[in-house]
């Protein structure tokens, strides 16, 4: 991945992205828990970011956090994702985005399992899946 981060005026960006994409990579929105694609999901590959298509988690670091949001213990590389203090909604979070755009993805916190003890809580809509192969 490039060290240039990808910019787009916010019109193209609502172009690209379906509304519930756009709500939450761009307006850092929260989709229902247990609603989402990924949730469920156990295929092998790679999770990428849906605006940019950056590589982001890959299916071994995936587990059940029986949260309702699609759950990592790591992401693909460090530098795959930035994290941002978040006190939005009364509370204080570790926000995750996307290195690659700046989407929005969701949040990291410490109560997951062995090796990293964390859990990186990502929005389905945030997320598309390449399969292994």
């Amino acid at each position: 991945m490039s060290e240039q981060k990808i910019t787009r005026p916010d019109e193209d960006w609502r172009a690209r992205l379906s509304p519930e994409q756009y709500a939450v990579c761009r307006c850092s929105a929260t989709e229902p828990p247990f609603s989402g694609k990924w949730y469920r999901h156990k295929a092998a590959g790679t999770y990428v970011c849906v605006a940019c298509r950056a590589k982001l988690f890959a299916s071994e670091a995936k587990y059940d956090s029986r949260s309702g949001w699609p759950s990592y213990f790591q992401p693909i590389t460090r530098a795959a994702v930035s994290l941002h203090q978040d006190e939005s909604h009364g509370m204080r979070r570790t926000e995750v985005r996307c290195a690659g755009c700046d989407s929005h993805l969701g949040h990291v916190f410490p109560d997951g399992p062995k090796p990293t003890g964390l859990r990186y809580c990502i929005n389905s809509v945030a997320l598309d899946f390449l399969p292994m192969g």
